[in-house]
């Protein structure tokens, strides 16, 4: 029902005030004309008759008139007194209608040819007696359809046409449509998913675990927030933007949406992509509709995901021209976060794992005044996820979380999801009650690896070459100082792999030149092994050619580790060099560059060969047990070599310190542990606790 402004409580009618208009009278006069059409028009449907029983019509003398229609029918119309007679049962009854109705037959016959049934007419009624006064002719009519005939084609089709417009409008207009709220005509329109006090998020802080120091920042805004005059009161102003930096499944948009159910303010959530749009124009709408949205319910925060879908740097375009529609869209944003007029009270936060082709002008201050980086988790945080991610998982009761958090360095907190997923799947599939420690490394193995693939065919030749492989990568990291130190050694195929090896490297964030040689030399070890034992080489060594190729570059044309080359790094961290055609140095230079990767690869193979040679007698220990048991471990290479050499250098280093701290400078472990220092230094071989980037954790063939 429409309001009634004039019957409101407490307020005076107003004179000059109409009332509004009821749309129920509609449907109250279309019911009204139904029922008056059924009142002057009803229906009665005439039976239709059978030739024995016209016959004895006309012997009755019953027949008042007969009238053809269109020659095809005819309508047989009863005298009253045969009508009221009884001998005709179920007539339809004849209303007058209130004088507006026409008489309607009592009978039809459908007949063939005209001709016929006006002879057959004349016959039975000369039969009957009729004489020439008496006699019935048929009265011919002709009528036509025209609502059926003319009009009702030519509303067909119109009206399909209109229907179908109204359904795709209302489709277009609806929740899931992709013009938004108004259809087509509103396609301009904001797509930003607001949620407020109705729509609460119920993600919080607490289920964030690893990011202390994006929290702190994070939850800084959204306290100004709450609390502006604890800031505002000291001179200070809220910040316009924080920027999320950090690599895939770090935990950019879990952390949004923490901010987003910890606020008690608006919190817009948009996609990068929701811009970019083939219409001109429609970006920059969209842009300037969500902040006019955000400003009518400041304070409140804006979340734009995936940021570098509309914030790329203008100018740097693959396709060898400006994307126009793109560069407004970002101008419109760039003029929204801090232009002319006034943004006060709305906060941008913005997620990428691009940073490096963002446009310089979205990134300076008074636009993104902070940017945090999230970056991949270290021991400590990794154990804080895993216990977020463990809480609705029946974990068995002697799980040791420290245990799974070492095992997984370089994961991301999604990839630590995925593991407790994987893990429970696992235990599901082998029907235990609980998920045990194997299951999680079954996960962690598969998602690193693969899935096992035991029933793969391979021939007892391919296996031992294989399980040689894998012995010699095992044996190579096992006797290097610097290199990961080994989890296990398999030959069972996984994934797309044959065999593969788990290193468990060290987490550092810097890596020494000697470090990044053992690594080289270890993963040619398998290669190395099959040249010497089998005096030719496969093609499992692809994937580790490829690694060490792209390293040895990186060690001569970005790290500056070559003497030849120099500390000279040609490394672009903006990225424009992606785009272009002519490399940041000369031809002779190159080749330089393809020189010394190529003899630092040769001597890295040489060294894993020499390594090999001296312990022959191991590798082909630890290759028969392969071939044996399919998988070994770092127990197994301990039984066959002995101590790793890290491991003995760390424990000499202990002792060292433990001497040193007790003042015993001529004790038998500092006298044991000088010896080993000078041959470290011959061998130009420094000591680091430096970590290094997370490597791969295991080797395939």
């Amino acid at each position: 029902m429409a309001e009634n402004k004039n019957m409101q409580p407490g307020k005076k009618p107003d004179k000059n005030l109409k009332p509004g208009f009821n749309t129920n009278w509609i449907w109250a006069i279309l019911f009204v004309s139904v029922l008056l059409f059924e009142v002057l028009y009803p229906k009665s449907t005439p039976k239709p008759t059978s030739k024995s029983a016209l016959i004895g019509m006309i012997e009755n003398r019953d027949i008042k008139s007969i009238v053809v229609i269109n020659y095809k029918i005819a309508e047989i119309y009863l005298t009253e007194d045969a009508v009221k007679s009884g001998r005709y049962e179920n007539l339809p009854k004849q209303t007058k209608g209130f004088g507006l109705q026409v008489p309607k037959p009592q009978y039809t016959y459908r007949f063939g040819d005209m001709q016929n049934f006006e002879d057959f007419l004349s016959e039975t009624q000369k039969g009957a007696g009729y004489d020439k006064n008496s006699i019935i002719y048929p009265e011919n009519e002709e009528r036509r359809n025209l609502f059926g005939e003319f009009i009702l084609p030519w509303l067909i089709l119109p009206a399909l046409l209109i229907v179908a417009w109204i359904v795709i409008m209302r489709r277009m207009s609806g929740a899931g449509g992709a013009g938004g709220a108004g259809g087509i005509f509103s396609v301009g329109k904001s797509r930003a998913q607001i949620f407020d006090k109705d729509t609460n998020v119920k993600i919080n802080f607490s289920d964030v675990a690893g990011l202390e120091e994006a929290k702190t920042e994070v939850m800084e805004i959204v306290d100004f927030l709450k609390n502006p005059k604890k800031y505002t009161q000291l001179g200070g102003k809220i910040p316009k933007g924080a920027l999320l930096i950090g690599p895939p499944g770090t935990g950019k948009t879990l952390l949004a949406k923490a901010v987003a159910g910890e606020a008690n303010v608006p919190f817009f959530s948009i996609s990068g992509s929701d811009f970019v749009e083939m219409f001109v124009g429609v970006g920059a709408s969209r842009v300037r509709d969500l902040f006019k949205q955000a400003k009518e319910k400041a304070p409140c925060i804006v979340f734009i995901d995936e940021i570098d879908a509309v914030g790329r740097a203008r100018g740097r375009n693959v396709n060898f021209g400006s994307n126009d529609e793109r560069e407004n869209t970002l101008n419109q944003l760039l003029t929204e976060m801090d232009g002319f007029g006034t943004n006060m009270g709305v906060i941008i936060l913005a997620a990428t794992n691009r940073a490096d082709i963002l446009d310089r002008a979205l990134l300076r201050a008074g636009r993104f005044d902070r940017q945090i980086h999230v970056e991949l988790p270290d021991l400590t945080e990794r154990e804080a996820i895993f216990k977020v991610h463990l809480r609705p998982i029946k974990m068995a009761k002697d799980l040791d979380v420290s245990f799974l958090a070492k095992q997984t360095p370089g994961f991301s907190g999604a990839d630590i999801a995925n593991v407790c997923n994987e893990s429970a799947l696992i235990a599901a599939r082998k029907n235990k009650t609980f998920v045990e420690k194997q299951d999680f490394l079954d996960a962690i193995d598969r998602i690193v690896g693969g899935l096992e693939r035991k029933n793969k065919i391979i021939s007892f030749q391919e296996k031992k070459t294989i399980a040689y492989h894998e012995a010699g990568h095992a044996t190579v990291s096992w006797l290097l100082e610097h290199a990961s130190p080994l989890v296990k050694v398999t030959i069972i195929p996984r994934g797309r792999a044959l065999g593969a090896a788990w290193y468990l490297p060290e987490e550092r964030q810097i890596t020494t030149r000697e470090q990044l040689l053992d690594e080289m030399a270890y993963a040619l070890g398998g290669r190395a092994s099959e040249e010497l034992v089998f005096k030719k080489i496969s093609t499992g060594a692809l994937s580790d050619l490829e690694k060490i190729t792209k390293q040895a570059y990186a060690m001569v044309a970005f790290f500056g580790m070559s003497d030849k080359v120099g500390n000279v790094s040609f490394y672009d961290s903006t990225g424009q060099s992606d785009f272009g055609f002519t490399k940041p140095y000369s031809e002779k230079t190159a080749e330089v560059i393809d020189h010394e990767v190529k003899q630092i690869i040769e001597e890295s193979f040489l060294r894993a060969k020499d390594v090999l040679k001296k312990n022959m007698k191991g590798l082909k220990e630890l290759a028969e047990l392969l071939l044996e048991k399919e998988v070994i471990f770092s127990e197994d290479l301990e039984r066959i070599f002995g101590k790793r050499k890290a491991d003995l250098v760390k424990e000499q280093l202990e002792k060292e310190a433990e001497a040193k701290k007790n003042g015993d400078t001529n004790s038998a472990a500092t006298e044991e542990i000088k010896p080993e220092k000078k041959t470290r230094k011959k061998k130009n071989k420094p000591e680091t606790d430096s970590p290094a980037d997370p490597a791969d954790l295991f080797t395939t063939t």
